[in-house]
């Protein structure tokens, strides 16, 4: 199948088609039609599987006839609402959002924590009809009266089992309770666990169900390399790595933002160009290493599992876990992050 099958209008299929996109993925295939029915979706699908593109298209098809180039404000209320467990992630739905809404008159910002709310308010006061959120900054801005909800006519819950397991469902259900009672909601999980299942029966209607291919197991085109060593030796160990193969960029994942810390610190004491990414950073200075590190100017990006949630960084060779996860998606979801991955991809740990 064709994205020009799916029966989305010529500026939308214009915009994808200049990114190199022709056939949607699997849960683009079976989302977007359901969406665009205008019913209720509970979708399990994984990062790296296209679900941003499976929700945002079939939106901006529905909120293509609101599209107008008026400067009142008035003319731009949000329509479509996405909440992200993370900054990053927010932000490169952002990003993607920006690239579909090409050809498009549709404005769209992203408001997280972490920064100076005033620019974000600037944004708002502007009019969008696209708004990213966090949970946390959406109802900060919602207490500060900057951003009105009664004009929604979509809410996304983009990857939900991470929201709760981040303890947002309190400030889920508060943004829940202030939205139009009639509107269309999509849930999207990697899976379908208990919790999900009660949130869409409090909030969804009649909700179907796509469900894709599970990616418990990685990709044969990855290979995967396990080193067995002293713990007091891994730092060692990983510096000599990252010169013998010559890796001329590699992101190092770790458990605790603690461990990210030092293990960036040894490596600098090393002498290899590393930083570290987490919660504890500043947003401003978490996106200057992550551009530093999309630059080519920053050799070894040291993050967290949520940190580095939602990164897109194409073409990157290695992934390092020096540290193993604690579940089997994030195992996956790391050695998954390379947007491209180069064929031979080496992972180790």
């Amino acid at each position: 199948m064709l994205f020009s099958e799916l029966g989305l209008s010529p500026e939308i299929l214009r915009a994808i088609d200049e990114q190199g996109y022709s056939q949607p993925t699997p849960i683009q295939e079976k989302a977007i039609p359901l969406v665009l029915s205008g019913r209720d979706l509970l979708a399990a699908a994984q990062t790296g599987t296209g679900k941003t593109a499976a929700f945002m298209l079939p939106i901006l098809e529905r909120l293509k006839k609101f599209a107008n180039t008026s400067v009142s404000p008035a003319m731009h209320p949000i329509r479509a609402l996405v909440l992200s467990p993370t900054r990053e992630l927010a932000d490169q739905i952002g990003v993607n959002v920006q690239t579909y809404t090409k050809y498009l008159p549709l404005r769209a910002t992203t408001v997280f924590g972490g920064v100076n709310m005033d620019p974000q308010t600037q944004e708002l006061r502007r009019g969008v009809e696209i708004l990213i959120a966090t949970p946390g900054r959406l109802l900060d801005h919602i207490q500060q009266k900057t951003v009105q909800l009664n004009k929604v006519e979509v809410l996304v819950l983009d990857e939900g089992d991470r929201m709760l397991d981040m303890g947002f469902i309190q400030d889920i259900r508060k943004i829940m309770g202030m939205l139009p009672k009639e509107r269309q909601t999509l849930l999207f999980s990697a899976t379908f666990a208990p919790e999900i299942k009660r949130l869409a029966a409090d909030f969804m209607h009649a909700p179907q169900t796509v469900e894709v291919a599970r990616q418990n197991a990685t990709n044969d085109q990855v290979e995967q390399l396990v080193f067995q060593v002293d713990n007091f030796k891994k730092r060692q160990l990983l510096a000599h790595l990252i010169r013998s193969r010559e890796m001329s960029q590699v992101i190092v994942f770790c458990k605790t933002k603690i461990s990210a810390d030092q293990l960036a610190r040894d490596l600098k004491r090393d002498g290899l160009d590393a930083e570290a990414i987490h919660g504890d950073k500043t947003q401003g200075a978490r996106l200057e290493t992550l551009a530093g590190f999309k630059e080519g100017k920053l050799r070894v990006l040291v993050a967290t599992d949520v940190a580095a949630r939602g990164l897109d960084i194409s073409e990157l060779p290695y992934v390092v876990n020096f540290e193993l996860p604690t579940s089997p998606e994030d195992y996956v979801h790391r050695i998954a992050e390379p947007a491209a991955p180069a064929p031979r991809a080496s992972r180790s740990r």
